[in-house]
């Protein structure tokens, strides 16, 4: 409890609401609440809390939703009582994880080698967001092909796997695009999660002391965030308990249906434009920490 306050950390479409997280976090890390009527539950007592949205990127109004409970069950408490964190992390970190998942599970070998990212499908726009995400990796790292996979979705992990074998792979490893473990397949690599539980632990840390120093030098709760429409990213989030989705079904066949392979020539990997950072607190995995490939 950090200057006296409870840790609640809430999860989205990212971590099936939360349940994959405590694997993460640890038996003795904070307590893991759903968005809405879960996380309200979780307020109902007189402790001081700060919330932390769990999004690696992808989930853009999972603070917004965070942050309207924490308003509705903030009225009759004292100022402060109640503080909402900045997100876990932002879409170009959860770039920036994934090469570093993939370096080390494929290190510098030789050979046709590809890496499909596997998330939970969670509606059309977060879902396009992915593959938004896997072109940026296939930009920034020296493999010949980045897929998605979208678990309970379309393509679903056995379809990515075979596209990734038509399209010449002779090595698949399949990596988390989120914090659900990826599924065994016969004949593909799996990678573990994409932050060890130090690097987890860490982020979380530096999270809730944002949020501290907010409002002790600006009287900032951080719940401002739940009379806007939406979250400070782009898109829109689904899927969340309380929310009524209100985003037109759009069409990604064309995203879908293409391959990165024919898009570059040799020495690709050098890429243009910047390449986003890789935090400090992070590097000890892309040097191995918490490395689970299988």
């Amino acid at each position: 409890m950090p200057g006296g306050r409870k840790v609640i950390l809430v999860g989205g479409h990212e971590s099936r609401q939360g349940r994959c997280l405590p694997a993460l976090v640890g038996l003795a890390g904070p307590d893991v609440r759903a968005p809405g009527r879960d996380l309200h539950a979780a307020l109902r007592g007189g402790d001081r809390i700060v919330a932390v949205p769990m999004t690696l990127g992808r989930d853009p109004d999972l603070p917004v939703v965070t942050a309207q409970t924490l308003r509705w069950a903030a009225r009759g408490r004292a100022p402060g009582d109640l503080l909402l964190a900045g997100p876990l992390g932002t879409a170009e970190h959860l770039v920036s994880w994934i090469r570093g998942a993939v370096n080390r599970a494929l290190g510098d070998g030789p050979g046709e080698r590809a890496v499909l990212l596997a998330a939970p499908a969670a509606g059309p726009e977060p879902d396009a967001d992915l593959f938004r995400v896997a072109r940026l990796v296939w930009q920034y790292t020296p493999v010949r092909w980045v897929e998605v996979a979208l678990e309970g979705g379309e393509p679903d992990v056995d379809e990515g796997l075979e596209r990734c074998r038509r399209l010449g792979a002779g090595d698949v490893v399949l990596v988390p695009a989120s914090f659900v473990p990826v599924p065994q397949r016969p004949g593909a690599r799996t990678a573990g999660p994409l932050l060890g539980r130090a690097s987890l632990a860490a982020l979380i840390r530096e999270r809730v002391a944002e949020a501290e120093q907010r409002w002790s030098r600006h009287g900032d709760d951080g719940l401002a965030q739940a009379a806007h429409g939406h979250g400070h990213g782009h898109g829109h989030g689904h899927g969340h308990e309380d929310e009524q989705s209100h985003a037109e079904e759009q069409s990604h066949g064309d995203e879908q249906g293409r391959g990165h392979g024919d898009e570059r020539g040799p020495g690709h990997e050098q890429g243009h434009g910047r390449v986003p950072e890789i935090p400090r607190r992070v590097m000890a995995d892309f040097k191995g920490e918490g490395s689970h490939v299988g």
